[in-house]
């Protein structure tokens, strides 16, 4: 199967407010964001990137872009409504303050899994369609450009904790585990035994080792075998020089 690259839009007006901005209108990158988001895109740069998939928010939208700048080929950055921020309902433009003293928070941090936001979203809900709309993507962009194929998605923290949940076989409740970052990157690869997570909530480092390795070279090490299989002891690893390039590649560092 392909492998997916998440990514977390850059740090917005949001925020460094501490409002809960949900699925606000008009939210987009601070300074900082735009500059977060640029690294993304020089991170990837080195890649060929099979497709670029966003939330439809703005924030995401300006850290896609960032990304199809940076491709070598005319790439487009494709909306997906599945990876959009979770509806929070009532709680959306609110300080975060105020609204860790609801009794509602305790069970945002302790219980995700049993949480409904007041005229908004389920927890379960967004798990359920951003894990779907996920594995959707990897199944088409394995179809149309192969097993070794890239892709990226950009998304909401929220969201991506979800996924990686998902791709860890945790539960749910324990999503609030995993750390996203503005900006940051993680990566799995779904096989058909189970899904790999190469890495997560990453800002800097070259990615380059995820590229298909030259015909006659095998497949690229990294997380997954051909036959889906974990490598026992922990494996070799991807074939990355001191300096923190892919042996053999010319893509620019993180």
């Amino acid at each position: 199967m392909a492998t997916v690259v998440l990514v977390r839009h850059g740090r917005t007006t949001a925020n460094t407010a501490g409002v809960l901005a949900g699925r606000s209108r008009g939210v987009r990158l601070d300074e900082l964001g735009e500059q977060q988001a640029a690294r993304v895109g020089e991170r990837l740069a080195s890649l060929t990137l099979a497709e670029v998939v966003t939330s439809p928010l703005e924030r995401c939208v300006q850290t896609a872009r960032a990304v199809t700048d940076r491709q070598a080929s005319s790439t487009r950055a494709q909306r997906e409504k599945g990876l959009a921020e979770v509806d929070y309902g009532a709680w959306t433009g609110r300080e975060l303050k105020t609204l860790a003293k609801e009794k509602l928070w305790s069970v945002v941090q302790g219980h995700p899994a049993g949480v409904t936001f007041p005229e908004g979203e389920s927890m379960a809900a967004m798990s359920a369609r951003s894990v779907a709309a996920v594995r959707r993507w990897d199944a088409a962009v394995t179809t149309a450009h192969g097993a070794e194929a890239v892709w990226a998605a950009v998304s909401h923290g929220d969201v991506i904790k979800a996924v990686l949940a998902d791709a860890l076989g945790m539960h749910l409740d324990a999503f609030q585990r995993i750390v996203v970052d503005p900006g940051s990157i993680s990566v799995v690869r779904y096989m058909p035994g189970r899904p790999f997570v190469a890495m997560t909530n990453t800002a800097e480092g070259d990615l380059g080792w995820l590229a298909p390795r030259p015909k006659g070279k095998g497949r690229r090490n990294s997380a997954g075998s051909a036959t889906g299989d974990a490598a026992v002891g922990g494996g070799a690893g991807p074939d990355v020089t001191a300096q923190g390039r892919t042996k053999g590649r010319s893509g620019g560092r993180g």
